[in-house]
């Protein structure tokens, strides 16, 4: 008895796979009524005998994943490698997570790699938004893929993490199917060290070309402030206060600077420069559980964001005369929030949410829009900026401490960037022109670090 044709990675078009015929005589066995139920037909499961452990699957390491298994899929190598590569960057957990109960990289690296050529080659079948094509391509791959599921779960994988993961690796295909945009020319310069001691993340703020505003909570948890004027750094000046969260700066005109940042009693706190003299320290009140973001869509508005004790976002906003209550925009968050505003009556916010993922959300002129995940793999809060509108920078630091970028260019958002250094905080980014980007970190020796692009 021999198999129906299925979607090997093997022999990627419809074959009798010479790795799931009948010569392997250990049939699956079934732990109980439910994993029967993930199956459309019973009578496929006569179809298919099973490995007789993963150790069957050891013989793949002498193939060359990268040729004859796919050469038959309508998708290009160079597409299927692309993806593949961006995804061990973006998603070792989901490697790790298989690798825990015993599936070797091998295997694992064969059955992405199915997974992603068929995702490329069934997208465009299926309409609907991101979740509802995940889910048809999904059911599709099972069916045809099914010496994956069958294996994964002789190894003991419940079937409930396989389809999530392999529901990721779809997901992740699909929002970078596209061929990512070639690089500008200009190249990000090195990193500068402006010194200091840093007792948290910066915060950055612009309010004139070639004018830059740094904050920081210093060893005594004050807030420091340095500035470059168009010519030269400052030396660091003391502003007072007590910061237990990073500080975040806006700037709404000309030689106008509001900071924010958690006080000792958790309450948002707020100081600003008008120009001739600093404010003293004023509470805006909340309860607060990541350090804020601020952003300004016009003179005399602000807008805030914060993490709220049950890890949802948080919004209070400045309309020129009062401040509004705290307005609860949902999410999960898994750090402080980012915030800019590229327009009038537009703000674009981020965030780290589940599984280490960049996720974002933003207000229209009229409404806020559900929460968009952008996957990645970012061991910090982002930060962004824009340069234009319409236009977004997102950082954040990424698996190795280093920084990573990507951008929205209007119309779709780019693959990660890798800029190098060494991170040992949230990043912070402005843009003061149109063909200018800054970014500040704190290094491993506690200090400011600045790196930029023309």
């Amino acid at each position: 008895m021999y198999n129906k044709p299925i979607y090997c990675p093997f022999f990627i078009q419809p074959t009798v796979c010479p790795h799931s015929v009948n010569q392997m005589r250990t049939y699956y066995e079934f732990r109980n009524i439910e994993d029967i139920e993930d199956f459309d037909d019973i009578d496929e499961l006569n179809d298919f005998d099973n490995f007789e452990s993963l150790d069957d699957l050891d013989s793949l390491d002498s193939f060359n994943e990268d040729d004859e298994f796919f050469e038959d899929t309508r998708a290009s190598q160079q597409e299927i490698n692309r993806i593949f590569r961006l995804l061990s960057n973006e998603r070792p957990d989901l490697f790790r997570e298989l690798q825990r109960y015993g599936v070797n990289r091998t295997t694992i690296n064969l059955m992405f790699r199915a997974a992603i050529s068929f995702t490329l080659d069934n997208a465009s079948k299926h309409t609907g938004n991101i979740n509802q094509k995940t889910n048809a391509i999904f059911d599709d791959f099972r069916r045809q893929q099914r010496w994956i599921f069958l294996t994964l779960r002789s190894a003991g994988v419940p079937s409930s993490v396989a389809n999530r993961i392999f529901k990721d690796v779809i997901e992740f295909t699909l929002r970078n199917m596209t061929a990512p945009p070639p690089q500008p020319d200009r190249e990000w310069s090195r990193w500068e060290d402006l010194g200091g001691y840093l007792n948290s993340a910066p915060g950055v703020s612009s309010w004139a070309p070639n004018r830059l505003d740094t904050f920081a909570a210093g060893r005594d948890n004050a807030l420091y402030h340095k500035w470059w004027d168009g010519s030269r750094w400052s030396d660091w000046e003391n502003l007072g206060g007590i910061l237990t969260s990073a500080p975040a700066a806006v700037s709404w005109g000309p030689n106008r600077i509001d900071v924010f940042g958690r006080g000792t009693d958790n309450a948002m706190w707020h100081k600003w420069w008008n120009g001739s003299r600093w404010s003293d320290w004023e509470s805006l009140g909340g309860v607060l559980t990541s350090a804020p973001a601020a952003a300004s869509w016009a003179p005399n508005r602000i807008d805030t964001f914060v993490r709220g004790t049950d890890n949802a976002l948080y919004h209070k906003w400045w309309d020129g005369s009062r401040w509004s209550d705290w307005e609860f925009l949902g999410g999960t968050l898994t750090s402080s929030p980012a915030a800019v505003s590229w327009g009038s009556n537009r703000i674009d916010v981020f965030a780290r949410g589940q599984g280490n993922r960049l996720y974002h959300k933003w207000w229209d002129g009229s409404r806020w829009s559900s929460w968009e995940d952008l996957g990645g793999n970012i061991t910090s809060a982002p930060a962004v900026s824009s340069r234009a509108a319409n236009r977004l920078e997102v950082f954040a630091r990424g698996a190795n401490n280093q920084l990573i970028t990507r951008n929205w260019n209007g119309s779709r958002w780019s693959d990660w960037q890798n800029i190098g250094g060494t991170l040992t905080s949230d990043p912070a980014a402005v843009s003061w022109g149109p063909n200018r980007t800054d970014v500040f970190a704190r290094g491993t020796n506690n200090a400011l670090w600045h790196i930029w692009k023309n």
